[in-house]
């Protein structure tokens, strides 16, 4: 299973959207400051996340989320 997630960071109001195969610990890593584009803006929280049966499939769902539409409609979970 994938899944895309979508993490706010408390600090800075900025998201960040991504795809894992592990949410938790995908998340760990980025409040311990290991991934270097969301470092400078921990605290994160996860804010967002849906399953997927295929990379594919999330991956097409990942590039949605970075397009307009997709930032319209994360105005709306947030």
């Amino acid at each position: 299973m994938y899944y895309v997630y979508v993490i706010k960071s408390d600090k800075y109001g900025r998201f960040y959207k991504g795809m894992t195969t592990n949410t938790s610990k995908r998340l760990i890593q980025h409040n311990k400051g290991q991934n270097k584009s969301t470092k400078g803006f921990r605290p994160w929280r996860l804010i967002f996340k849906k399953q997927f049966e295929t990379r594919i499939e999330a991956r097409n769902f990942e590039k949605y989320l970075k397009s307009g539409i997709g930032r319209e409609f994360l105005k709306n979970i947030s």
